[in-house]
């Protein structure tokens, strides 16, 4: 059996945030064994599956996104909603939308240093919604 959900995200500014806990008070009470899945339902901003305990980390991983997907790139010709939509696509499509996570005991079984990331990547990105399904 699968069962849907949908989360949202308040806006948040341009970064990596560790957005676990918001995710998981949003959920029912999970099952005792099954699976999670989220997907994020948007193409500029990124989900992710990192370390939670020290802050440099986003910071790191942030500045390396925007090395490799600069905003003002002459080269980039979608640029309607403004110089940081195009990077935000991109930055997107290789941190990926989407995660599946296991559930044991009726909890997330992830890493001791594992956090969700909701990766935005605009100046003003807006809220964030997120399809999560629960499979038992």
């Amino acid at each position: 059996m699968v069962q849907h959900f949908d989360l949202n995200l308040p806006p948040l500014p341009r970064g990596i945030h560790l957005v676990t806990k918001q995710l998981v008070a949003q959920l029912p009470p999970l099952p005792q064994n099954g699976m999670l899945h989220l997907l994020l339902q948007h193409t500029s901003a990124g989900l992710l599956l990192n370390e939670n305990a020290d802050p440099t980390v986003r910071a790191d991983m942030e500045a390396y996104l925007d090395r490799i997907a600069p905003e003002h790139a002459p080269y980039f010709l979608h640029t309607y909603e403004g110089p940081d939509d195009m990077p935000a696509h991109l930055k997107s499509a290789l941190t990926g939308v989407q995660l599946t996570l296991p559930i044991r005991n009726g909890r997330l079984t992830l890493g001791t240093w594992q956090g969700i990331y909701l990766a935005e990547f605009r100046n003003h990105g807006g809220s964030r919604k997120i399809l999560a399904s629960i499979q038992q």
